[in-house]
């Protein structure tokens, strides 16, 4: 399959793919005489696993370990592990933050009196620098 069936079947965009060729994370495809790329199955399955895992917020970094242990069936999972749960952890870092974000433009909006300017709660909280 060339580069456009192999973009319409895994939702991943044309030069997204040329980008994870480009990077390494994904294998130089073989090439017909003309030039243009060819794909197979297991380029097709690879680009899943990449669009997953970049779906999931795993860095290109964490996603090239990622496939070189699954490439290697018997070694120990202990290093998958501790890459997702460092991902674990980013994501609650970040859920936390948009969570007080959350309570913080809950009480200016919920404080402004829709007035005007000069008397607006949600100008006034921007106005000073939080804590």
């Amino acid at each position: 399959m060339q580069i456009g069936d192999l973009s319409r079947e895994t939702g991943v965009n044309i030069e997204t793919i040329r980008y994870y060729e480009r990077s390494g994370v994904l294998p130089p495809p073989a090439r017909l005489d003309n030039g243009r790329r060819v794909y197979d199955d297991a380029d097709v399955r690879r680009l899943g696993f990449i669009r997953h895992a970049r779906d999931l917020g795993f860095d290109l970094q964490s996603v090239q370990i990622l496939l070189a242990l699954q490439e290697q069936p018997q070694a120990s999972c202990a290093d998958a592990s501790r890459i997702a749960q460092a991902q674990l952890d980013e994501v609650e870092q970040r859920i936390a933050r948009l969570q007080s974000l959350q309570l913080e433009l809950s009480r200016m909006v919920t404080e402004c009196r829709k007035g005007v300017v000069a008397e607006c709660r949600v100008i006034e909280a921007l106005s000073t620098p939080l804590s």
